[in-house]
């Protein structure tokens, strides 16, 4: 703390009283994101326009990347004196704490291979079977029905609308690894508001398609090629009450898939074709926005990205 701009303190025996720290008000992230960004910037780090959490330092044949969360940080470079004097630096200027090598970061654990890098939430998906009651219960083999009326159905209202919230919002983030979760938690989640006997019963069947896919994740192969390829699709006027119509795609890194993701459009198509135009135009921004990404990871992209949709 410092004291205000023009104080002038006549007796060395005052002091100012604090009556607010300055952590864990709104300002406190803004604050010490400027000083982590300074501190990287003074080293040689250059700010991602993609990501602002993602800081990238080239020089000659070392690379290291930084991707903040907070104050939690993920470094990854090519070389490990580098990384180690990176590490130093940090450690002189903040109070660090080394974890050493990923394994566990957000809910996320990383297992290494020599086939790549996989991801799943293990630990997260049991918990959320644990919580729903549902160790016990058997397994679904898909978590949503095909021709599901959950838009319109008008049964009791939940007398604890709290508990499908939560459940919900769980899954939300544990579709950060599962893209088979993409389509079923879009749907769940339109309902946060006044959840329905029918909603919550959907609910726990995803539960229940999760007791006997615990560890499902993805898969970062380390022989793919680093080129893109989008995937999109859309259901014409899917939605009940509103028409509108939904698209869904998938991004693949080589034979990785990296983005995913499934939402109502914005307006009423007309036609299933332009449905298919408005999904095409959702998922070319995406990548865009990734060959953004990755050239700031210093990965160039110059050939063509291949997009794939049906008629």
């Amino acid at each position: 703390m410092k004291l205000p701009p023009g104080f002038e303190r006549s007796d060395p025996n005052l002091v100012c009283r604090l009556r607010k720290s300055l952590y864990g008000l709104k300002q406190a992230p803004r604050c010490w994101f400027a000083k982590l960004v300074t501190a990287l910037k003074g080293y040689g780090f250059l700010q991602s326009y993609s990501d602002y959490s993602l800081f990238t330092y080239t020089k000659g044949n070392v690379q290291i990347n930084v991707l903040v969360y907070v104050d939690d940080l993920i470094i990854s470079g090519n070389d490990s004196v580098a990384l180690k004097t990176f590490k130093a630096y940090l450690s002189d200027c903040f109070k660090m704490k080394d974890l050493g090598v990923l394994k566990y970061f957000l809910g996320i654990e990383v297992a290494r291979s020599s086939v790549g890098l996989f991801l799943c939430q293990l630990k997260y998906t049991l918990d959320i079977v644990l919580e729903a009651g549902l160790l016990g219960a058997k397994p679904c083999g898909f978590p949503i029905e095909q021709n599901h009326r959950l838009g319109l159905v008008n049964g009791e209202l939940l007398s604890n609308p709290e508990s499908y919230r939560r459940l919900v919002g769980r899954l939300i983030y544990l579709a950060v690894t599962r893209l088979d979760l993409a389509y079923s938690v879009h749907i769940l989640s339109q309902f946060m508001q006044e959840p329905r006997i029918e909603h919550w019963e959907a609910a726990l069947r995803v539960v229940r398609y999760l007791k006997g896919t615990t560890g499902q994740g993805i898969l970062l192969r380390a022989d793919s090629d680093l080129s893109l390829q989008g995937w999109c699709d859309s259901d014409w006027a899917a939605c009940p009450v509103t028409r509108r119509s939904l698209s869904g795609w998938l991004v693949f890194l080589g034979q990785s898939p990296i983005s995913w993701k499934t939402k109502k459009q914005h307006t009423v198509s007309r036609s299933s074709t332009e449905a298919e135009y408005r999904a095409m135009a959702a998922v070319t921004c995406e990548l865009k926005w990734l060959k953004g990404l990755l050239l700031s990871l210093g990965v160039h992209h110059p050939k063509a990205i291949k997009l794939f949709c049906d008629s």
